[in-house]
């Protein structure tokens, strides 16, 4: 990329619209204009150290790299219909900042996004703090490492993806997630995973409230639990859990080994799980 555009600001519509192979660096897109799509159709475009003040800036691009700077509250939908795209060190504080993206690699972001990643097909995150609500909905292909999650209703409807080494306070995650494995990862939430099918958590500890209803093909190995209560009612699972669980509620298939139990409520005759305690 031999076209660099140096310490500029921007604020008219579509500003670069269309633009290729060039570098864009410690730019403004801020100003009185107040226009938008900065970046709308542009391909092989490294964006560094920007601020991003103004809406949708980078919708329809293939080709991208956005390295370091600020996306603002005020810049909202910042990424979307975009492919093949690299977020590095960026702060992405702007409302649905990613929807419908697809190959896109995250490293090292600072995430204040409600409603951030939905739709989008195969991105990786690694070392990257989020806050979001309805975070990655109906997405797949995820490959998230070392990521710090705080939100509501996060992964839901997700499938083909993996979670390693992830820190999630969260409530209804991977509601309907669909052939998803969660390893090394610490889960906090009420109602974690309900309606979800073919999904494994191993090495995971687990807290909060009726966890994991209503599933099919759901795996635990290697597992603790804490304050869980009125477990597993009507799932069909497979379980080694290492530690105490409060309660267990009707399961309706397959087999759980506890460490201890504090009480199983079996008030349903279709609850033919098998529950071991303490072997």
């Amino acid at each position: 990329m031999d076209n660099i555009i140096e310490g500029k600001t921007f604020d008219e519509e579509r500003a670069l619209y269309g633009q290729h192979d060039i570098t864009v660096k410690n730019c403004r897109f801020d100003g009185p204009a107040d226009g938008e799509s900065a970046f709308k159709e542009a391909r092989c475009i490294r964006a560094e150290k920007n601020f991003y003040n103004l809406r949708y800036p980078f919708w329809h691009c293939t080709n991208l790299e956005v390295l370091g700077g600020e996306m603002t509250d005020k810049c909202r939908a910042a990424l979307w219909y975009s492919k093949d795209v690299k977020i590095e060190g960026l702060a992405m504080h702007g409302i649905k900042a990613v929807r419908e993206c697809e190959n896109v690699q995250v490293e090292n972001a600072d995430i204040d996004s409600p409603e951030f990643g939905w739709f989008t097909r195969g991105m990786s995150m690694a070392k990257s703090r989020a806050k979001s609500e309805y975070f990655m909905l109906k997405s797949s292909g995820l490959n998230f490492s070392g990521v710090e999650f705080s939100g509501k209703y996060s992964f839901q409807y997700v499938e083909d993806s993996v979670f390693e080494n992830c820190n999630f306070d969260t409530k209804d995650a991977f509601w309907h997630a669909k052939n998803v494995l969660v390893k090394n990862c610490t889960v906090k939430g009420e109602y974690l995973a309900w309606y979800c099918e073919n999904v494994t958590f191993e090495n995971c500890t687990i807290s909060g409230t009726q966890p994991l209803c209503y599933c099919k093909g759901l795996k635990l190995v290697n597992c603790k639990m804490y304050d869980a209560d009125l477990a597993f009612e009507k799932s069909e699972v497979q379980a080694d859990i290492k530690s105490h669980v409060e309660s267990i509620k009707n399961p309706k298939s397959g087999c759980i080994k506890v460490a201890s139990l504090g009480s199983l409520i079996r008030d349903d005759t279709a609850s033919l799980a098998d529950v071991v305690v303490g072997k």
